[in-house]
């Protein structure tokens, strides 16, 4: 844990570890793996699950982050690499070159390594997709976060169908990545609106799916309202794989990011 911190500090890098307060940092320090946060640690949403701050006006994006990340990414001799954004809804395409320029450089950097991106809807730029995409990631994930009813409560600006436009316009791309996406659960949701929501994810192109426990971050964010048994997250795994979905990672911790390597490796993919 202590060389990841020494790392990340070095290179004066954010991570969603930190930023969002995931219940998992302590782990993937320990072993050596974090998920980069890019475009800086404020985002231009509020949604009322993340603990990410929030602000209308967000600092320029920094001209040499790409070198930052990329050379972390090489000090931590990485294999699997996961990108996350905040939402940059102040940027003309939401901060998409900016990733595209930050995966372009850890890629010269780290020639044989995994590229997974966690993005934002881009307000729904389909240009702004296009450029990340013009810069091959091999996974790209983008959350629906949690069932149809329950999407304008939790999120601020991002709805549910625009996430599922998203995800099937990236599978009828040139050269389609993985499709990755996940929900929480505990937020109120039923059985069914969650089952629901994995078919809806699969008729969009998904092929990985993470379910994980919503855990309140702050006394500011929205309440917990159920803790679901392992048992009922077996049960989603199960139906998730039962309608198509490759792989569906589910659990208490599981998080977007959480074992992303172990996750892709597990729906079959294997870096050259």
């Amino acid at each position: 844990m202590q060389k990841t911190n020494q790392i990340v500090e070095k290179y004066n890098i954010h991570t969603v570890c930190e930023e969002a307060k995931c219940p998992n940092r302590l782990e993937c320090y320990s072993r050596k793996t974090a998920t980069f946060l890019i475009l800086g640690k404020a985002c231009t949403r509020a949604c009322g699950f993340c603990d990410i701050d929030f602000t209308k006006s967000p600092l320029p994006p920094e001209e040499d982050e790409d070198i930052r990340v990329a050379f972390s990414v090489r000090d931590l001799q990485l294999r699997h690499v996961v990108i996350t954004m905040v939402a940059r809804d102040d940027l003309p395409d939401g901060g998409a070159s900016h990733l595209a320029k930050v995966i372009q450089t850890v890629r010269v950097h780290n020639p044989h390594l995994t590229i997974e991106v966690l993005t934002s809807d881009f307000a729904g730029n389909f240009d702004a997709i296009d450029i990340v995409l013009s810069a091959s990631p091999q996974i790209f994930n983008h959350n629906i976060e949690t069932v149809e009813r329950l999407s304008p409560k939790v999120r601020h600006k991002a709805t549910y169908q625009r996430t599922l436009e998203v995800l099937t316009y990236v599978g009828k791309s040139t050269t389609p990545p993985i499709i990755k996406s996940g929900i929480m659960v505990g937020l109120g949701e039923s059985e069914e609106e969650v089952k629901k929501t994995l078919e809806d994810l699969y008729k969009a192109g998904s092929s990985i799916v993470t379910i994980g426990q919503y855990l309140q971050a702050s006394r500011l964010k929205l309440r917990v309202q159920s803790f679901v048994t392992p048992k009922q997250f077996k049960q989603y795994e199960e139906f998730g794989r039962s309608i198509g979905i490759k792989e569906v990672y589910a659990g208490p911790f599981v998080r977007s990011s959480y074992n992303a390597e172990e996750v892709a490796l597990s729906h079959g993919y294997s870096p050259s």
